[in-house]
C-alpha cells in the first residue's frame, strides 16, 4: 500500500499543529514508514502537553470546519494505478489463482536442453542392453520419451498454476508418501532389486519408488510450515524438534527398505530448509557435528565388523582392484570408462563399456558413459549446465515473492544440487557407493517426471516474482 505522509507546520506563536486536519485541529503525527499513528502513551503525552499550552490561554486557529470525522486525519497521497489494480485483484482472495508473469527464460530453456542431453545420452548408453534384453535397441528411449512428455506437460501446468495451491496439498502429500513407504515394506507388495525393497508396480511394465513422491511431500511440508513460523524458528520446541522427528521417521523408513541415498537426500534437503528457515546458529553448529560424528562413529563400526550392512562398500570405496572381477567390478568397469575418454571422447555412441561390461550403464552410472564418450571437455560441459540450473533456481529462490515460494524453491535446487554432487562423487569414486541416479539423464520414468513437475513448482515462482522499480 502506499505510504501515508502527514505534513506539519506552525501557527503563529510556533506551537506544531497538523496540515491534515484542516482547520488546525489537533492531530497527532502519524508515522509515514508504516502508515499507523502512535502509541497509545505517545497520544496522551500529545494531548497532556496540548492541554498545558492551553491553560496558559494559547489555542489553536480554528480556520475552517473539518470535512472528515475522526481523530487522526492524514493527508492522500496517489497511488500507483498498477498497485491499486493489483490491490483489487487479491481483495478477498488473498493470493492470485494463476502465475501473473512471465517464466523465468534461461532456467526454462536450461531445463529443457538437460532433458534433450539427458535423453541423448540415454539412447546411446542403453541400446546395446535394451537390445539383449528386449531385442529393441530403443526400448529404454520409448519409455523414457514418453514419462518426458508427461512430464513436460505437468511441468507446463505447474507453471501456469499458482504454486500457493501447494500449501492445501502439504499434509496430504505426507499422508501419502508415508502410507506407500510402509506399503512398500510388506512381504508380497514391494518389489526386491539387487537385495532391496523400493519399487511398488508392477515388474517389467510399470514401477516406482515411493520415495521420489517422498522428496516432494518434504520439500512442501517443510515450507509450508517454516514459513508461517518465522521466528519460531530459533526456538527448539517449534523449530527444532517437530522436524527432527518427521526427518527421522522417514529415514527410519527408509533405511528398513534400505535405501540409503534417499534417505540422505531427504534428510539433506530437510536440514537445509530448516537453516534457510531460520533455524538458531546453535542448532546449526550442534546438528552438523552431530552428523559428523555419527558418520564417522559408522565408518568405525563398518571397519571393526560390528555393523555388516555397507561394509562392503566402504572396503571397495577404499580400494576396488583388490576384488576387481566381484564386489569392486563396477567401480572399476566406471573408473575404466572413465579414463578411457581422455580430453575429448571417443565419439557419441562409439562408447565400448556400455557393450555388457559396465552394470547399469544407463541408469546409475551414465555419467561414466558421458565421459567415455564426451570425455572431459564433454562431461566438464554437462556439469556447467547443471550448475547453470542450480545457480539459475537459487537466484529465483532469492527474489521470490513470499517466504513460502523461496522455501519451495530452495527445496527443490538443493535436491537437485544434492542428487547431482552425489552421483557424480559415486560414479568417480570419490565417496561410496550408494546407488543414486543422475537427474534428467538416468533411466526411470517416474523420477523424471517428478523432477520436471519440480521445475514447473520453480518456473511459477519466478512467474509472480515482484517487477523491478523504475527510477
Amino acid at each position: 500500500e502506499a505510504q501515508q505522509e502527514v505534513q506539519w507546520a506552525g501557527d503563529r506563536k510556533g506551537r506544531p499543529y497538523g496540515i491534515g486536519c484542516r482547520g488546525g485541529r489537533l492531530c497527532p503525527p502519524v508515522d509515514g514508514r508504516t502508515g499507523f499513528g502512535m502509541t497509545v502513551f505517545e497520544t496522551l503525552r500529545f494531548y497532556l502537553s496540548f492541554l498545558k499550552q492551553g491553560k496558559e490561554g494559547k489555542t489553536m486557529p480554528q480556520t475552517e470546519k473539518r470535512k472528515r470525522r475522526g481523530v487522526f486525519a492524514r493527508k492522500r497521497v496517489r497511488r500507483d494505478p498498477g498497485q491499486s489494480q493489483a490491490r483489487g485483484q487479491s481483495r478477498g482472495q488473498g493470493v492470485r489463482p494463476l502465475a501473473a508473469g512471465r517464466m523465468d527464460l534461461p532456467f526454462l530453456l536450461l531445463t529443457l536442453l538437460l532433458t534433450i542431453m539427458g535423453l541423448v545420452m540415454l539412447f546411446s548408453a542403453s541400446f546395446p542392453s535394451a537390445n539383449y534384453e528386449s531385442g529393441d535397441p530403443a526400448y529404454y528411449l520409448k519409455r523414457q520419451g514418453l514419462f518426458a512428455l508427461l512430464g513436460l506437460a505437468a511441468m507446463l501446468a505447474m507453471a501456469r498454476m499458482d504454486y500457493h495451491r501447494l500449501r492445501g496439498m502439504a499434509k496430504i502429500l505426507m499422508y501419502v508418501s508415508v502410507f506407500l513407504l510402509a506399503l512398500v515394506l510388506v512381504p508380497g507388495v514391494g518389489i526386491t532389486q539387487n537385495r532391496a525393497t523400493r519399487w511398488l508396480g508392477k515388474a517389467g511394465v510399470l514401477t516406482f519408488q515411493p520415495s521420489e513422491i517422498a522428496k516432494l511431500a518434504i520439500i512442501v511440508y517443510f515450507a509450508d510450515s517454516i514459513s508461517k513460523k518465522k521466528n519460531l524458528m530459533e526456538n527448539f520446541k517449534y523449530g527444532v524438534r517437530p522436524y527432527i522427528l518427521i526427518l527421522g521417521f522417514f529415514a527410519g523408513l527408509m533405511l528398513l527398505e534400505p535405501h540409503l541415498s534417499g534417505t540422505i537426500l531427504i534428510v539433506g534437503t530437510g536440514i537445509v530448509l530448516m537453516i534457510v528457515g531460520g533455524l538458531d546458529k546453535r542448532w546449526i553448529i550442534g546438528g552438523i557435528s552431530g552428523v559428523a560424528a555419527v558418520g564417522l562413529i559408522y565408518v568405525k563400526l563398518v571397519e571393526a565388523g560390528i555393523i555388516s550392512y555397507g561394509a562392503d562398500r566402504i572396503r571397495m570405496w577404499k580400494d576396488p582392484w583388490i576384488d576387481a572381477l566381484d564386489e569392486g567390478y563396477q567401480m572399476c568397469q566406471s573408473l575404466i570408462a572413465i579414463g578411457s575418454g581422455g580430453l575429448t571422447g571417443v565419439g557419441l555412441g562409439k562408447g565400448r563399456q556400455k557393450f555388457l561390461y559396465l552394470p547399469e550403464e544407463h541408469n546409475d552410472f551414465i555419467f561414466a558413459v558421458v565421459c567415455e564418450e564426451l570425455g572431459l571437455i564433454g562431461a566438464t560441459l554437462v556439469m556447467l549446465v547443471f550448475a547453470l540450473l542450480i545457480l539459475r533456481g537459487f537466484w529465483i529462490a532469492l527474489q521470490a515473492r513470499d517466504r513460502f515460494g523461496a522455501l519451495l524453491v530452495v527445496g527443490v535446487m538443493t535436491q537437485i544440487s544434492l542428487q547431482t554432487f552425489l552421483n557424480i562423487a559415486v560414479v568417480s569414486g570419490l565417496v561410496p557407493a550408494t546407488g543414486i541416479s543422475l537427474p534428467f539423464f538416468s533411466y526411470g520414468g517416474t523420477a523424471l517426471a517428478l523432477q520436471l513437475f519440480e521445475m514447473g513448482i520453480v518456473l511459477s515462482v519466478s512467474r509472480q516474482i515482484p517487477a523491478p522499480r523504475g527510477g
